[in-house]
């Protein structure tokens, strides 16, 4: 099956990944320049080296999050830098996670005197590690001591997955109450914390960050959609028998959000698979002498007169009057 991806994750984030394991993860290097991109699924590849066999290396995640400096946030990490105040940062944060990664979104929300950061995974959980999870949040509990100091710990930490390893480390290095098997992957923190002003900040720093981070976000929102990935996906897919399932899981995506996608792009899987068919069909009838009930089970039809049916709706005429058109006589 081909392999196309909708995530990316910045280099300069799975460096830092590798950098904090004691032996660079058997040897694995990560050969993109600082300001390039990796498809999810290499990530994925980088973690599965860092935490070892059947995820043997329970707390790997913690140690990397807490480890974070800001250069390895790509720009967020520098934005943070000059923010006013953890509200501030927490909103930073939700708006240019994507430069950091694809693979998941974070959010900011707020209940009377508390405050939460969320984080959510946007590919298929089933492709993450927890320890990635775990990773993300301790990054964001650390990014808040670089603003808040050294000693300030949120008020509680939950997980929506289990617990992978010893309690003690989680509560050692988040400072807080931790629980799993929670609604929601989340860092609590007071209002009073989140609305402390910062002194000294730089505003006039901030903007320019902000500014260069805006350009960036933009450039990345304006790439391939997902629908262009699909369409590149079955571009060599066979198409006999395909489902949504298929492509979800190259995707990194669930059948469901695959769907979600697709509709808010104005699209649909059933129409995107009735393109490809359109695109081979006429790519086989121009490009060679195959009969028609030779063609109709390669572009995922039953037969003959399905495809004169489905290719006369695609293009206003038989497949035979098309091939005339395009090929001329055959001799």
């Amino acid at each position: 099956m081909p392999s196309t991806d909708p995530s990316t994750v910045a280099a300069c984030y799975a460096r830092a990944v590798l950098g904090a394991t004691a032996d660079g993860a058997g040897g694995i290097e990560v050969s993109s320049p600082p300001g390039e991109r990796l498809r999810y699924a290499e990530m994925r590849a980088v973690w599965d080296a860092v935490i070892g066999a059947d995820g043997a290396d329970a707390h790997a995640g913690l140690r990397i999050g807490d480890r974070i400096s800001p250069g390895n946030l790509h720009v967020l990490g520098h934005v943070v830098l000059t923010c006013e105040s953890l509200a501030q940062a927490a909103e930073a944060a939700a708006r240019y996670h994507p430069l950091v990664s694809q693979a998941g979104a974070v959010s900011v929300h707020r209940h009377g005197h508390v405050g939460r950061v969320r984080y959510r995974p946007t590919v298929d959980p089933s492709a993450m590690h927890p320890q990635q999870v775990e990773a993300v949040v301790a990054g964001i509990v650390r990014a808040a001591r670089w603003i808040a100091g050294e000693d300030w710990a949120p008020l509680a930490v939950s997980f929506t997955h289990a617990r992978t390893g010893p309690a003690e480390p989680y509560t050692r290095i988040l400072g807080c109450p931790v629980t799993f098997d929670a609604a929601e992957t989340a860092v609590t923190v007071t209002a009073e914390d989140l609305d402390r002003r910062r002194a000294p900040s730089d505003p006039e720093l901030s903007t320019l960050h902000r500014a260069y981070a805006d350009r960036l976000l933009h450039r990345l929102k304006t790439g391939t959609t997902t629908g262009d990935r699909v369409r590149q996906w079955l571009e060599h897919a066979p198409l006999d028998g395909v489902l949504p399932a298929d492509v979800a899981q190259e995707l990194h995506l669930s059948p469901r959000t695959l769907r979600r996608a697709l509709h808010e792009e104005g699209t649909s899987w059933r129409a995107l698979l009735d393109e490809a068919r359109r695109t081979r069909a006429g790519r086989l009838l121009e490009t060679t002498d195959l009969p028609l009930d030779r063609i109709a089970p390669v572009v995922g039809l039953s037969g003959a007169t399905a495809l004169v049916r489905a290719f006369t709706r695609w293009e206003g005429v038989t497949p035979g009057a098309y091939r005339g058109a395009r090929t001329g006589p055959r001799r």
